[in-house]
Protein backbone atom coordinates (compact mmCIF):
# COMPACT_ATOMS: atom_id res chain seq x y z
CA UNK A 1 0.00 0.00 0.00
CA UNK A 2 1.43 3.44 -0.74
CA UNK A 3 2.44 5.60 2.16
CA UNK A 4 2.11 9.32 2.39
CA UNK A 5 4.46 11.79 3.99
CA UNK A 6 3.21 15.10 5.30
CA UNK A 7 5.04 18.14 6.55
CA UNK A 8 3.18 20.52 8.81
CA UNK A 9 4.21 22.90 11.55
CA UNK A 10 7.86 21.84 11.25
CA UNK A 11 7.11 18.17 11.92
CA UNK A 12 7.30 15.33 9.45
CA UNK A 13 5.77 11.90 9.77
CA UNK A 14 4.88 8.85 7.74
CA UNK A 15 1.45 7.22 7.75
CA UNK A 16 0.81 3.80 6.26
CA UNK A 17 -2.73 2.61 5.52
CA UNK A 18 -3.30 -1.13 5.48
CA UNK A 19 -6.56 -2.31 3.92
CA UNK A 20 -6.90 -5.09 6.52
CA UNK A 21 -7.27 -2.39 9.18
CA UNK A 22 -10.09 -0.74 7.19
CA UNK A 23 -12.45 -3.73 7.13
CA UNK A 24 -15.83 -2.68 5.70
CA UNK A 25 -17.67 -6.00 6.04
CA UNK A 26 -18.37 -8.09 9.10
CA UNK A 27 -15.69 -10.65 9.84
CA UNK A 28 -14.94 -13.24 12.48
CA UNK A 29 -11.54 -13.03 14.14
CA UNK A 30 -10.49 -13.62 17.72
CA UNK A 31 -7.63 -11.12 17.73
CA UNK A 32 -9.56 -7.89 17.03
CA UNK A 33 -8.46 -4.98 19.22
CA UNK A 34 -11.15 -3.40 21.35
CA UNK A 35 -10.54 0.29 22.17
CA UNK A 36 -6.79 -0.15 22.94
CA UNK A 37 -4.02 -2.56 21.99
CA UNK A 38 -4.07 -3.88 25.58
CA UNK A 39 -7.62 -5.14 24.99
CA UNK A 40 -6.62 -7.37 22.08
CA UNK A 41 -7.66 -10.96 22.80
CA UNK A 42 -4.82 -13.48 22.37
CA UNK A 43 -6.76 -16.69 22.94
CA UNK A 44 -10.27 -18.08 22.65
CA UNK A 45 -10.79 -17.55 26.37
CA UNK A 46 -9.75 -13.90 26.27
CA UNK A 47 -11.98 -13.35 23.22
CA UNK A 48 -14.91 -14.86 25.15
CA UNK A 49 -14.02 -12.63 28.10
CA UNK A 50 -14.05 -9.58 25.83
CA UNK A 51 -17.47 -10.57 24.50
CA UNK A 52 -18.75 -11.06 28.06
CA UNK A 53 -17.38 -7.59 28.93
CA UNK A 54 -19.38 -6.12 26.04
CA UNK A 55 -22.54 -7.94 27.14
CA UNK A 56 -22.15 -6.63 30.69
CA UNK A 57 -21.43 -3.12 29.41
CA UNK A 58 -24.57 -3.19 27.24
CA UNK A 59 -26.67 -4.35 30.20
CA UNK A 60 -25.19 -1.54 32.32
CA UNK A 61 -25.95 0.91 29.50
CA UNK A 62 -29.61 -0.13 29.53
CA UNK A 63 -29.62 -0.11 33.34
CA UNK A 64 -28.37 3.48 33.38
CA UNK A 65 -31.36 4.54 31.29
CA UNK A 66 -33.63 2.86 33.83
CA UNK A 67 -31.71 4.58 36.66
CA UNK A 68 -32.07 7.95 34.92
CA UNK A 69 -35.82 7.42 34.55
CA UNK A 70 -36.10 6.47 38.22
CA UNK A 71 -33.96 9.45 39.29
CA UNK A 72 -36.02 11.89 37.19
CA UNK A 73 -39.20 10.52 38.75
CA UNK A 74 -37.70 10.85 42.25
CA UNK A 75 -36.49 14.41 41.61
CA UNK A 76 -39.88 15.41 40.18
CA UNK A 77 -41.62 14.05 43.30
CA UNK A 78 -39.16 15.92 45.51
CA UNK A 79 -39.99 19.13 43.68
CA UNK A 80 -43.73 18.55 44.06
CA UNK A 81 -43.39 17.94 47.79
CA UNK A 82 -41.17 20.95 48.41
CA UNK A 83 -42.44 23.33 51.07
CA UNK A 84 -42.39 27.03 50.31
CA UNK A 85 -42.01 29.88 52.76
CA UNK A 86 -44.17 32.99 52.48
CA UNK A 87 -42.11 36.16 52.30
CA UNK A 88 -43.31 39.18 54.26
CA UNK A 89 -44.94 41.75 52.00
CA UNK A 90 -45.78 39.25 49.23
CA UNK A 91 -49.29 38.01 48.50
CA UNK A 92 -50.22 34.45 49.39
CA UNK A 93 -51.54 31.96 46.84
CA UNK A 94 -55.09 32.48 48.12
CA UNK A 95 -54.82 36.23 47.51
CA UNK A 96 -53.36 35.63 44.04
CA UNK A 97 -56.25 33.28 43.19
CA UNK A 98 -58.85 35.82 44.32
CA UNK A 99 -57.21 38.51 42.19
CA UNK A 100 -56.74 36.27 39.13
CA UNK A 101 -58.62 37.47 36.02
CA UNK A 102 -59.34 33.98 34.65
CA UNK A 103 -60.64 32.59 37.96
CA UNK A 104 -64.17 31.20 37.83
CA UNK A 105 -66.56 30.65 40.74
CA UNK A 106 -68.15 27.21 41.01
CA UNK A 107 -70.06 25.05 43.44
CA UNK A 108 -68.90 21.52 44.20
CA UNK A 109 -71.18 19.01 45.87
CA UNK A 110 -69.57 16.15 47.75
CA UNK A 111 -71.70 13.75 49.80
CA UNK A 112 -74.60 16.22 49.82
CA UNK A 113 -72.47 19.13 51.08
CA UNK A 114 -72.12 22.06 48.73
CA UNK A 115 -69.02 24.17 48.83
CA UNK A 116 -68.13 27.29 46.89
CA UNK A 117 -64.77 27.13 45.13
CA UNK A 118 -62.78 29.30 42.78
CA UNK A 119 -61.23 27.52 39.77
CA UNK A 120 -57.99 28.85 38.29
CA UNK A 121 -56.04 27.22 35.48
CA UNK A 122 -52.48 26.69 36.55
CA UNK A 123 -49.93 27.58 33.91
CA UNK A 124 -47.25 25.01 34.55
CA UNK A 125 -43.89 25.22 32.86
CA UNK A 126 -42.36 21.81 32.13
CA UNK A 127 -38.85 23.16 32.71
CA UNK A 128 -37.67 22.86 36.28
CA UNK A 129 -35.42 25.57 37.71
CA UNK A 130 -31.72 24.80 38.13
CA UNK A 131 -31.01 22.94 41.36
CA UNK A 132 -27.46 22.40 42.55
CA UNK A 133 -28.45 19.17 44.29
CA UNK A 134 -29.97 17.64 41.13
CA UNK A 135 -28.53 19.05 37.91
CA UNK A 136 -24.84 18.06 38.38
CA UNK A 137 -25.97 14.49 39.15
CA UNK A 138 -28.21 14.50 36.07
CA UNK A 139 -25.32 15.76 33.93
CA UNK A 140 -22.93 13.15 35.36
CA UNK A 141 -25.43 10.36 34.77
CA UNK A 142 -26.05 11.45 31.18
CA UNK A 143 -22.30 11.81 30.52
CA UNK A 144 -21.79 8.25 31.78
CA UNK A 145 -24.60 6.99 29.55
CA UNK A 146 -23.14 8.71 26.49
CA UNK A 147 -19.61 7.46 27.27
CA UNK A 148 -20.76 3.85 27.52
CA UNK A 149 -22.86 4.31 24.38
CA UNK A 150 -19.83 5.53 22.43
CA UNK A 151 -17.69 2.65 23.72
CA UNK A 152 -20.34 0.20 22.55
CA UNK A 153 -20.54 2.00 19.20
CA UNK A 154 -16.78 1.72 18.77
CA UNK A 155 -16.99 -1.99 19.55
CA UNK A 156 -19.60 -2.46 16.83
CA UNK A 157 -17.56 -0.35 14.42
CA UNK A 158 -14.73 -2.90 14.57
CA UNK A 159 -17.07 -4.95 12.34
CA UNK A 160 -16.26 -8.05 14.41
CA UNK A 161 -19.29 -10.36 14.40
CA UNK A 162 -18.68 -11.55 17.96
CA UNK A 163 -18.47 -8.01 19.31
CA UNK A 164 -21.57 -6.99 17.36
CA UNK A 165 -23.61 -9.93 18.62
CA UNK A 166 -22.36 -9.34 22.17
CA UNK A 167 -23.60 -5.74 22.11
CA UNK A 168 -26.95 -6.87 20.70
CA UNK A 169 -27.21 -9.68 23.25
CA UNK A 170 -26.40 -7.32 26.14
CA UNK A 171 -28.94 -4.82 24.89
CA UNK A 172 -31.56 -7.58 24.68
CA UNK A 173 -30.78 -8.84 28.20
CA UNK A 174 -30.76 -5.32 29.61
CA UNK A 175 -34.08 -4.48 28.03
CA UNK A 176 -35.55 -7.80 29.14
CA UNK A 177 -34.46 -7.23 32.73
CA UNK A 178 -34.89 -3.46 33.05
CA UNK A 179 -37.04 -2.21 30.16
CA UNK A 180 -40.27 -2.15 32.11
CA UNK A 181 -38.72 0.23 34.66
CA UNK A 182 -38.16 3.00 32.15
CA UNK A 183 -41.12 2.76 29.82
CA UNK A 184 -41.52 6.04 28.00
CA UNK A 185 -37.85 7.02 28.33
CA UNK A 186 -36.41 8.21 25.05
CA UNK A 187 -33.24 6.48 23.91
CA UNK A 188 -30.30 8.56 22.77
Amino acid sequence: MPSSTSDGMGMSGTTTMDMAMMQMTFFQAQDTSLWTMQLTPTSTGSYAGTCILLIILAVIFRGLFAAKHYAEHYWRNQTAQRKYVTVAGKRTDAENIRAHDDAKDAVISVNGIEEGVRIVERHHTPIQPFRLTVDPLRALLMTTIVTIGYLLMLAVMTMNVGYFLSVLGGTFLGELALGRISQGTAMV
